[in-house]
C-alpha cells in the first residue's frame, strides 16, 4: 500500500511560527511534527510513501533528505488546497493508498484501522468542531462533511486521514479533498467513518502546548550530557548529547532537553516541558509546561510557565510569562484560551517584561521592560 503526506501549506493560523518554518518542521518534544506520521506508517509496514512539498519546501526537503525513510517528493508549486496537492502526486499512484496531513499527530494504532478499509476516512471527537471539516454519520456510513461550520451539527470531525482508491482522482473538480469527497457520496459512493486511536491538530498557537504534552508522554528515558551529581531529577527525563545540567538544579519529567545546552546552576525544569538544542537557561530560572526551540538563551530569575519560545529568543533577566485566559483574535475569529505566551523566532525582550496571554510576532524587540499582553505584529519596536 502507498501513502501521500501532504505537507505543502503554510498553516496560516499557527502564525508566527509558521511565518519563517512550515508546519509540518514545527518541533514538538523535539521532534517535527511530520516525522510522527512517518513513523505511524512505517510502523504499519507502508513504506511506499509520497510527500507533497510547496511551501518552504528547500527546508521541507532537506529535512526529508536527513531521515532514513524511503520518501519521495513531489511538489506542488501553487498552495492552491488540497485537492490540488492530491493532484500533484496522482502520477506516483499504483493502487489503494491513504493520504495524511503532514501536520497532525497521527497514532500506529489509527492507521491500523484504516489501512484495510477502501474508501474511508478516520474522525474524531472534538470540543471545538467548528475549527474543522465536521462529519454527519449514519451507521457507520459518511453522509456529509461541512466545513467550519459556525454553528456544528456534531463534535465528530475530519482528521484529514483517508483511505482511497485511484477513483478519487475522477472526482477531484475543485483543489480541496473534502469537495471531492462529497462528490463521491453524491454519486452514490460509501465513505465509511473509522474513529481514530489517537488523533490531535494543533490549529493555533497556544495548541501546541497541548500537543506537546501528548507527545511527551512517549519519550524515554536516556542522560548523553553531563549532569551535576547535586542534580535532582524525577519522573521520565531525557537530556541530548553534549547539554551541561549545573549543581542543584531540579528537573521533573516528562521533560526532553535537546544537544549543546547549557542548564543551571539552581534552575527548575517542571513537567511537559521540551527544550530544543543550543539552549541556555541561566540561574534560578523555572520552566513549566513549555515549548522551547533550539538557540534560545532565558536570562536569570526568569520564570516561563505555558509558553512556546520560537527559535533564536534572547529573552534578559527577570521575564516571566504569567498564564491567562482572555479573548484574542486569531483568522478571523475571537478566541478565549490560557496560555502565558507564544513567542515568534528571534524576539528580544528587556529585564523585567512580562507577557500575559501575549502572542509575539518575530523578530520583536522589547526595549524596556513591562507587561505585554494581546498580539504584538512582526518587527515592531517595543518601547
Amino acid at each position: 500500500m502507498q501513502a501521500v503526506i501532504l505537507a505543502a501549506g503554510e498553516g496560516s493560523r499557527l502564525r508566527p511560527l509558521t511565518r519563517s518554518k512550515p508546519k509540518a518542521l514545527i518541533p514538538v518534544a523535539n521532534r517535527p511534527i511530520i516525522d510522527y506520521v512517518i513513523d505511524a506508517l512505517l510502523e504499519n509496514g507502508i513504506r511506499e510513501i509520497v510527500v507533497v512539498v510547496g511551501y518552504r519546501k528547500e527546508e521541507v526537503i532537506q529535512h526529508l533528505n536527513s531521515l532514513d525513510a524511503p520518501l519521495q517528493v513531489v511538489v506542488q508549486e501553487r498552495q492552491l488546497g488540497t485537492g490540488d496537492a492530491l493532484r500533484a502526486a496522482e502520477p506516483e499512484i499504483r493502487g489503494d493508498f491513504l493520504v495524511l496531513p503532514g501536520d497532525n499527530y497521527i497514532n500506529a494504532g489509527s492507521i491500523a484501522r484504516i489501512k484495510g478499509v477502501r474508501n474511508a476516512m478516520l474522525v474524531a471527537e472534538h470540543p471545538n468542531p467548528s475549527n474543522f471539516g465536521v462529519v454527519v454519520i449514519r451507521s457507520g456510513i459518511v453522509r456529509e462533511i461541512v466545513e467550519k461550520p459556525e454553528d456544528a451539527p456534531t463534535f465528530t470531525v475530519s482528521t484529514g486521514v483517508y483511505s482511497f482508491t485511484p477513483e478519487i482522482f475522477s472526482y477531484l473538480h475543485t483543489n480541496e479533498i473534502p469537495d471531492a469527497v462529497g462528490a463521491m457520496i453524491a454519486d452514490g459512493r460509501q465513505i465509511r467513518a473509522i474513529p481514530a486511536d489517537e488523533w490531535q491538530d494543533a490549529i493555533y498557537p497556544w495548541d501546541l502546548l497541548k500537543l506537546n504534552t501528548r507527545m511527551l508522554r512517549g519519550i524515554q528515558p536516556g542522560i548523553a550530557g553531563t549532569v551535576d551529581a547535586s542534580v535532582v531529577r524525577r519522573g521520565v527525563v531525557q537530556i541530548g548529547k553534549g547539554t551541561t545540567v549545573g549543581p542543584n538544579t531540579v528537573i521533573y519529567g516528562p521533560v526532553n532537553i535537546g544537544s549543546n545546552c547549557n542548564i543551571g546552576p539552581n534552575t527548575v525544569i517542571m513537567p511537559d516541558t521540551s527544550i530544543g538544542d543550543r539552549v541556555v537557561l541561566e540561574p534560578f530560572t523555572y520552566v513549566a509546561d513549555s515549548l522551547i526551540m533550539s538557540d534560545v538563551t532565558v536570562g536569570s530569575h526568569s520564570r516561563i510557565v505555558s509558553a512556546v519560545l520560537g527559535q533564536g529568543c534572547i529573552l534578559a533577566d527577570h521575564i516571566t510569562t504569567t498564564p491567562s485566559a482572555s479573548l484574542i483574535e486569531m483568522g478571523g475569529r475571537v478566541q478565549k484560551e490560557e496560555f502565558g505566551a507564544v513567542l515568534g523566532e528571534g524576539v528580544r525582550a528587556a529585564p523585567f517584561t512580562t507577557f500575559k496571554n501575549c502572542i509575539v510576532g518575530n523578530n520583536v524587540s522589547i526595549v524596556k521592560g513591562r507587561m505585554l499582553a494581546g498580539r504584538i505584529e512582526d518587527g515592531t519596536r517595543v518601547m
